[in-house]
């Protein structure tokens, strides 16, 4: 259901991953790059390399973000809206227990620890305060349950923001909220004591003081530098009998979290029965939780239809397949299948019948004694699913095409701009959102979604499709159709050059720059100027940035594919692809199987490698083992904080290691990382939203990371269950959630009473 609203940064693969990333996501993790497991004992990295490949396993996530070349002239709006079946409160039925499915029980219940999930984020969104909610367009909003106001009061000489919370606001074990516990957050997340765990330490490492205002009710955060994303802080807050020592932090919060401040409490936590349930809070200041009980239970993703179906879970994140297994059973009323009746059928007749059906091949048994059974089985279930609905909306992630810029062809910006003139991200978006009923709308940005305030369209400091400029960026790098291959030499790939031959600094760098104009950004400015037949071809391509163009005059093959392989050096020109293989990959499948058929067509073969999701992150992409990959990354409500380590420049480490952050793709520039310290430094919105969209034109420019797609968002759902479901951008409401009242009627929009 990805409950959850906008925040950290954390890729995601598989579908396994899907709720991982995309709820772990809204909880804000580490801003590291995890690193491959040293067989150490030290619980801390541990921790840091299990969350990372969590989040990282095979089709989830999906973020956009903004652009410098479109149009802001009109502010952008959610592709899809929510579909949760909003119905006013005094609709809602008061008692009941929704149960609700999440991929495992929850290591920790600290959203600040490397192994945080997206069941962590679920717990703490509805048991512990947030300054802080996102709204249905991804906005942070200020959450009135716990705060009356919170401002900047003060910009000079330092920054000072004031919270002034409800008097109302106490802890379940009766103590007022307050300065105490703003503090204990602050001095645990700063990152000054390395005795405490924590994934990521971003804008508290900031804060030069906290105390209390005017009173018990006033918090005064005073800043050392200016934080444009301050409202990203104490969201969620936890009790200073978590935060205050580095024993309560590392250990206090994993499977218990005694005291909680949201509508709901931690009642218990049964990993036999892998249930972690949740009761109403007594001290619950604000309007009552209409559900008794709200119990997350673990289900695996290949089976959430059938546990939908035996009443197991109420609802449930689900995939495509299950999305159309409950469509189907919502209009069935009769069978008509050969299992009625005393005559025998054949194993080929009802194995026939079970693919009608929809049924999995590779999972059909093969007698007919246990053919007949497991038809029984599914037509029982799909008897059972009529009663539930799809509920589906976008999630506020991206899927990505993400390009080794760190070694062989692609740490040429020509072949990675040639890769991605190769592509129709229109073609790929739809192969993945018209079949679910969702607008197939390629995703303009790195930064933002359409919708939110930065989003605005900035592919064209790149270009779009156009098959002949692939081609003549790929004859410019030197890779020519018909050239000579050595006997017996391998091809041209990450995988097969010398160590010696890596980009160390990981791409394109330079001096300090103002970011020139939205859009106007020359790939290798950093590093060279352009010579004059590269500005005239520029003049000649007015609708794209400068330098996404090979220079004016360079050859290339017309009237289709090139005659033969491209070759440079003795070696074909072919990328490796590396792809998960598990449960839920078939979608990343099938979109690399279109983008291996549109780079063919201009000369790049490809050769995609299957590998297993456990070893698809660690193995493969933090560790720079590939040429191509699709992976995903949440939206954020603060992409100045969350999106810098995603595009930030990798930079030698004092021990001679690449420090590449989040950056996977190797490929950064000086320019991007001071236009998002600048964003990150003005107090001024509007500001921030132009230096961002400046930056993500440069991350356009330089071509290693090529968004494609908003990722869908579905839901099965009980069809009496209200305002659950398909949240979008929103942060859920919990206390308003439950079951339709007999002989209520639902209507267009949730009541605030």
């Amino acid at each position: 259901m990805s409950h959850h609203g906008v925040g950290h940064s954390a890729p995601s693969g598989a579908r396994g991953s899907v709720e991982s990333a995309a709820a772990a996501a809204w909880a804000r993790s580490a801003t590291t790059a995890p690193q491959p497991n040293d067989g150490g004992t030290s619980r801390r990295h541990q921790r840091t390399a299990t969350h990372a490949v969590a989040l990282l396993a095979a089709g989830a996530l999906a973020v956009p973000l903004l652009a410098g070349c479109g149009s802001d002239d009109e502010a952008s709006k959610p592709l899809a809206g929510q579909d949760i079946v909003p119905v006013a409160r005094d609709a809602v039925a008061e008692g009941g227990t929704l149960k609700m499915a999440v991929d495992a029980v929850p290591e920790t219940f600290n959203t600040f620890q490397a192994d945080a999930d997206a069941g962590t984020t679920r717990v703490a969104q509805a048991v512990l305060p947030s300054m802080f909610t996102i709204d249905a367009t991804g906005k942070p909003v200020r959450n009135p349950d716990y705060l009356e106001s919170a401002k900047v009061i003060e910009t000079e000489p330092r920054q000072v923001v004031l919270y002034k919370l409800d008097q109302q606001a106490v802890w379940s074990d009766g103590r007022e909220i307050g300065a105490a516990d703003f503090a204990a957050q602050w001095r645990a997340l700063s990152g000054k004591d390395s005795a405490y765990w924590t994934a990521r330490n971003a804008g508290y490492d900031r804060i030069a003081q906290i105390e209390r205002g005017a009173n018990d009710l006033e918090v005064r955060v005073t800043f050392d530098r200016p934080y444009a994303d301050w409202r990203s802080l104490f969201s969620p807050l936890y009790p200073k009998d978590v935060m205050g020592t580095p024993d309560a932090f590392n250990d206090g919060a994993r499977r218990k979290l005694t005291v909680t401040a949201g509508p709901f409490r931690v009642d218990k936590v049964d990993t036999a029965k892998k249930d972690v349930v949740l009761t109403r809070n007594p001290r619950w200041w604000g309007r009552p939780a209409k559900l008794d009980e709200i119990d997350l239970h673990a289900v695996d993703r290949t089976k959430r239809a059938a546990a939908l179906a035996d009443g197991t879970v109420d609802v449930a994140d689900i995939d495509a397949a299950d999305a159309d297994r409950i469509t189907v059973a919502g209009r069935e009323k009769g069978t008509g299948l050969p299992l009625q009746g005393a005559g025998k059928t054949s194993a080929k007749k009802l194995r026939s019948w079970a693919l009608t059906l929809g049924m999995n091949e590779e999972k059909l048994p093969k007698g007919p004694k246990k053919l007949r059974r497991s038809i029984a089985k599914w037509l029982e279930q799909q008897h059972e699913l009529r009663d539930f609905g799809v509920r589906k909306s976008l999630e506020p992630a991206y899927t990505q095409l993400a390009l080794n810029g760190s070694e062989g062809p692609l740490a040429d910006e020509r072949v990675r701009r040639a890769v991605a003139r190769a592509l129709d991200r229109q073609a790929l978006a739809k192969v993945v959102l018209t079949p679910l009923g969702l607008p197939a709308v390629p995703v303009g940005s790195h930064v933002a979604l359409s919708g939110q305030a930065a989003y605005t369209d900035g592919s064209g400091a790149l270009g779009g499709l156009d098959t002949h400029e692939a081609q003549a960026l790929l004859a410019d790098a030197g890779w020519v159709a018909g050239g000579p291959v050595k006997a017996g030499g391998k091809a041209a790939g990450a995988e097969d050059e010398k160590k010696g031959d890596k980009q160390k600094d990981g791409g394109e760098q330079g001096d300090e720059s103002d970011g020139g104009h939205d859009g106007q950004y020359i790939v290798g400015e950093d590093d060279k100027a352009y010579d004059k037949d590269t500005r005239d071809h520029q003049k000649d391509h007015a609708h794209g940035a400068p330098g996404a163009y090979a220079p004016k005059g360079t050859a290339a093959p017309r009237g289709g594919a090139p005659a033969g392989p491209l070759a440079k050096d003795g070696k074909a020109l072919s990328l490796r692809f590396v792809l998960p293989s598990g449960p839920g990959s078939e979608t990343l499948q099938a979109v690399a199987a279109q983008i291996s058929q549109m780079l063919d067509r201009v000369g790049i073969a490809t050769e995609i490698q299957k590998v297993s999701d456990d070893s698809y992150f660690k193995d493969h992409i933090a560790a720079g083992q590939y040429d191509l990959a699709l992976y995903s990354w949440p939206s954020s409500a603060f992409p100045a904080t969350d999106a810098r380590p995603i595009y930030a420049k990798p930079v030698v480490a004092a021990d001679g290691s690449l420090n590449v952050e989040q950056n996977y793709t190797r490929v950064g520039t000086d320019q991007v990382d001071q236009l998002f310290d600048q964003a990150l430094g003005t107090l001024d919105e509007d500001e921030a939203d132009g230096l961002l969209r400046k930056a993500d034109s440069r991350i356009w420019a330089a071509a290693g990371s090529l968004p494609l797609y908003q990722r869908p968002q579905l839901v099965g759902a009980r069809k009496d269950l209200v305002n659950v479901g398909a949240f979008g951008f929103q942060t859920p409401v919990y206390q308003d959630m439950g079951f339709l009242k007999k002989g209520a009627k639902t209507s267009p929009s949730p009541s605030k009473g």
